[in-house]
């Protein structure tokens, strides 16, 4: 592997990587206008707040790239792709079940990786 990185975290990375795509596509095909531009640039800013934030806290990058690519596709498969489901439809049920997926997803990530 590159630089001794194991595999599973560059899998890792990798599945955030895509993930944080498919949601900015689907944010920037769904919505319009205003909405549009602050969901983007919200979206955007996860990504400095991905790297940053772990390192203010001395907490490892590894766990907020596992959580961070449970939440992107938990969010990619509840809403069927279309991210704005989730906040136009003020769906709660749709909420709950991005909540729970992410948490699971995120625990067995973890726990396979750690």
């Amino acid at each position: 592997m590159p630089n001794g990185v194991p595999a599973t975290v560059l899998v890792v990375w990798i599945a955030a990587v895509i993930g944080w795509g498919v949601v900015a596509g689907g944010l920037g095909r769904g919505l319009s206008g205003y909405p549009r531009r602050l969901a983007l640039l919200a979206h955007v800013l996860t990504l400095p707040g991905v790297v940053l934030f772990p390192s203010i806290l001395g907490f490892g990058f590894l766990y907020a790239s596992i959580a961070a690519a449970a939440e992107w596709w938990a969010l990619i498969l509840v809403t069927r792709g279309r991210p704005e489901r989730l906040v136009l439809r003020g769906d709660l049920r749709g909420l709950a079940a991005w909540l729970a997926l992410t948490g699971g997803a995120a625990t067995i990530a973890a726990h396979m990786i750690l």
